[in-house]
This record gives C-alpha cells, structure tokens and sequence, in this order.
C-alpha cells in the first residue's frame, strides 16, 4: 500500500445536514450520503489510494473486514457498488472511559500513527475526519470536513494535494 485515506465516516460521509432530512434512511441503519460516497471514489480513483476506517464504525466491521452490522453491510455495499472497499483498519487504543464518554478524538492519532508505524510501506496518506485530533503531525495531513455539510469538492481537492506532496 502506497497511498492511504484514513477514513472517518459520520461528517464525511454523511452529514448534519444530510442527517435532518433522512431521517427514515437512519433509521433503516442507512446512515450514508450516496452522493459523499461517489465523492470519495473520485479521491480513491485519482490518487489510487486505499481506504483504512478509522471511524468508530471499524467496530460494525470484523477482523476479516467482513461487516457484523446492517450498518457495516450497508456501507461496504456503497463503496463497492463505486468500485471500493476497505482495505484495513487502524487499531482500538479507547478504553472504557473514552467509550463512555465518546471522546474518540483522543486517541484517533495515536491509532493512526501506530497503524502507520505497522505498515512502512505507506509513502503518503491522508485523514479525512471532521473532528481535531490533537496532534500537529497528524493536522499537517488532516483534511477536517464540516459536519455540517460532510466531504466536498473542496475536501477531495485538498486531499489530493496532500497526497502527492514527496
């Protein structure tokens, strides 16, 4: 693997936004903007990059990738129907306070930067997540999407550059 995207989901793919208006899609367990999706495989096309989750929905994924949940299911079926899949995920470093708390952000780089470490054969990569993650060397890599609004044109454009700089 050459070219990694760090992929969150919730603020990328879908969105506040998005949310408000589908609210009959969520709660068949399709939480996923077809259209953020089709904006993704345009990133994944062009910088020929593979996908690591680095959402919390990793945990609706097994070990083998193969989804535990409609959720998982739903969203692997997305991203194939576009020609993508996972190809990874970056390790569990929460513990129970940050579970319950759901302050995911604060560990999200340290899983990043292990998974990174795990696979030197990554020349370049990219974070696409809406939240901070409190880590200047992630931030230099970090495409942070408006959870407003989710990923853009913009974000993808971005992201690309990121990752064709040596």
């Amino acid at each position: 693997m050459e070219k990694v995207i760090f992929l969150d989901i919730d603020g990328v793919l879908n969105s506040n936004f998005w949310n408000a208006d589908h609210q009959r899609e969520i709660s068949d367990g399709k939480y996923i903007d077809v259209e953020k999706v089709k904006l993704l495989s345009k990133l994944v096309e062009r910088a020929e990059a593979s996908i690591i989750l680095h959402s919390g929905w990793r945990f609706w994924f097994g070990d083998d990738l193969k989804p535990l949940r409609p959720e998982a299911g739903y969203l692997a079926s997305l991203l194939g129907n576009e020609g993508m899949e996972v190809a990874g995920m970056t390790p569990d470093l929460t513990t129970e306070e940050i579970r319950k708390t759901k302050k995911f952000s604060k560990v999200k780089a340290d899983e990043i930067l292990m998974w990174l470490k795990n696979h030197p054969e990554t020349e370049r990569w990219v974070v696409i997540d809406d939240l901070e993650l409190h880590n200047d060397e992630i931030a230099k890599y970090q495409v942070m999407t408006d959870p407003e609004c989710g990923l853009t044109d913009a974000d993808v454009e971005k992201a690309l550059e990121i990752l064709r700089l040596p």
